[in-house]
């Protein structure tokens, strides 16, 4: 399975496809700026929503569920990439999260 730690996706600068697979209450708490949430939850139902033809990058809370996505991509044949230590390591490293109001 292909993986990239978060300061090298983050390097690849705006516009990567990046899909979240938290659940939608962990999403609504906070996000990475410009990815899209398809929990794993309902992923096999919802594959069909995720672009094909260009490398995705898939991200959860620490690893663990973006790892099961992203194997599941691999196999439909789809180019995804693993995002290690999730979206805790991209805040740990300082990148940019946004958080629901009132937080």
């Amino acid at each position: 399975m292909k993986s990239i730690s978060v300061d090298d996706l983050a390097a690849l600068g705006s516009g990567v496809p990046i899909i979240d697979v938290r659940e939608k209450e962990e999403y609504a708490e906070a996000s990475v700026p410009g990815t899209r949430n398809v929990p794993l939850s309902r992923f096999q139902q919802s594959m069909g929503d995720i672009p094909a033809g260009r490398t995705v990058y898939i991200m959860c809370a620490s690893g663990g569920r973006s790892s099961r996505a992203t194997a599941a991509l691999t196999e439909a044949g789809y180019d995804a990439v693993n995002i290690m230590g999730g979206i805790t390591e991209w805040y740990r490293n300082g990148h940019p999260v946004t958080y629901q109001a009132g937080r």
